[in-house]
């Protein structure tokens, strides 16, 4: 069928065959479909949206459009997961090394930060001399050694992707679910995984704000990632706060150091993390319930080995070879480090998340543009949780900051995300809301 074919067809609220699909995928990925065809096939879809099969055949489509990964050469189970994005989730830092710990293998691929949400990758350059781009025999011979590497997508893992991508980010049709969907398990599938846990978050941090709108994301993702052959579960999270104490680059780093020696675990980072885990550790067969798979996670932090397959795979990835004996040595600190207090007694009835990650952008901590560069040292630490009772002049916050005026514009928006009530809170909702599988 001819392109604009495929496009009529969609347009007028038809059902696409998945020959049709597969070969508009390979026409816009081989530059044989113009880039206003394919921005007519994203509007077409973002308003006639797409039946379960059709978005299967995308996502296959996108998958097949470079290379595929292949584990079969590993004696262990291969699984990972993947988060819409939040404030403060530094979940991938921890999560990876628990689950290898655990025995499984976990490949997981990566992205920077994307709007007010913090990227994962941006986090791990703040660690002197971590390749987030590795060659492949690195990536492969870390996740065999190591049990986890935790790096970013190459140009060869569905590349039909990158391109719809970049289209449907000037043209408006980004908050489309079969297309996001298609989007994020292309990029899974052809990372050859065996199981796969989706965190989808809700809340005033998260993209998805609405539950009703996470719920229908986190249903279309399982239901086509099992269409397509790969076991998948997903969680549906709060995001109405940050999720860890920290939110930037270097803290968020600090943080996950804390997390899995056991200095500091913020309780709602602890009971997502413990939950994906359970999750990927019963979908590698390692596990046969939650609880069975909350056990043996904990019993990886407590013990130490989560701990050392961090450092492990931090240095086999060009890092320090003693980066979490010695954190603060090698984390870049910001020249400003100051405390942001509330100006009346209350207790913290709610926060405006996405303001916080807005307020990391704004102090260089993320970007406004793709080429910006990311300051890794700014951010912010000690954020107080909803539910605590603070005194007129006590914390909210600490900033780390470059320069007065970006920590004083930081304070005042700090101030203004949260609301202090003066009944006392009944403290936050469950971090885990639902599961969908």
């Amino acid at each position: 069928m001819l392109p604009q074919e495929v496009i009529r067809a969609k347009r007028d609220g038809g059902t696409l065959e998945a020959a049709d699909i597969k070969a508009f995928v390979a026409g816009f990925a081989g530059e044989r479909v113009t880039e206003g065809q394919v921005a007519a096939f994203a509007m077409a879809v973002f308003f006639r949206g797409l039946e379960t099969p059709e978005t299967v055949a995308l996502t296959e489509a996108m998958r097949d459009s470079g290379d595929v990964l292949d584990w079969s050469d590993l004696d262990r189970p291969v699984v990972d997961k993947h988060s819409t994005g939040g404030v403060g989730d530094n979940v991938s830092l921890m999560l990876a090394p628990i689950v290898a710990a655990c025995g499984a293998a976990v490949p997981m691929i990566s992205g920077r930060g994307l709007g007010h949400t913090g990227g994962t990758l941006d986090k791990l350059e703040a660690i002197p001399g971590y390749d987030v781009a590795p060659d492949n025999a690195t990536f492969r011979r870390t996740v065999r050694e190591v049990g986890c590497a935790i790096i970013g997508q190459t140009a060869r893992l569905a590349p039909a992707d990158a391109r719809f991508y970049g289209v449907r980010d000037v043209t408006a049709t980004v908050e489309s679910i079969p297309l996001i969907t298609a989007s994020i398990l292309s990029k899974k599938l052809a990372a050859g995984l065996e199981g796969l846990v989706l965190d989808v978050k809700t809340g005033s941090g998260a993209f998805m704000a609405r539950p009703e709108d996470a719920k229908a994301l986190a249903a279309s993702l399982v239901g086509v990632a099992n269409g397509a052959g790969l076991r998948t579960t997903a969680l549906i999270t709060r995001m109405d706060e940050a999720l860890a104490s920290a939110a930037g680059n270097a803290v968020e780093i600090r943080n996950a150091v804390g997390f899995l020696t056991g200095a500091q675990r913020d309780p709602a980072l602890e009971a997502v993390t413990l939950a994906l885990a359970a999750e990927m550790l019963m979908l590698a067969g390692l596990a046969t319930t939650p609880a069975d798979g909350h056990r043996l996670a904990t019993a990886a932090l407590d013990d130490g080995r989560a701990a050392e397959r961090f450092g492990e795979m931090v240095a086999a990835l060009g890092g320090p070879v003693d980066f979490v004996e010695r954190v603060d040595a090698y984390l870049p600190q910001a020249p400003l480090v100051r405390d942001v207090t509330a100006e009346r007694n209350g207790t913290v009835a709610s926060v405006e998340t996405r303001s916080l990650g807005l307020a990391v952008v704004e102090l260089g901590g993320g970007r406004t543009r793709p080429q910006d560069a990311v300051d890794h040292a700014v951010g912010l630490s000690d954020l107080v949780p909803i539910g605590r009772h603070v005194a007129k002049g006590e914390p909210l916050a600490r900033i780390h900051a470059r320069d007065e005026a970006a920590l004083e514009r930081a304070a005042a928006t700090l101030r203004s995300a949260y609301t202090l009530a003066e009944v006392p809170s009944r403290g936050p909702a469950p971090a885990v809301i639902e599961r969908i599988g």
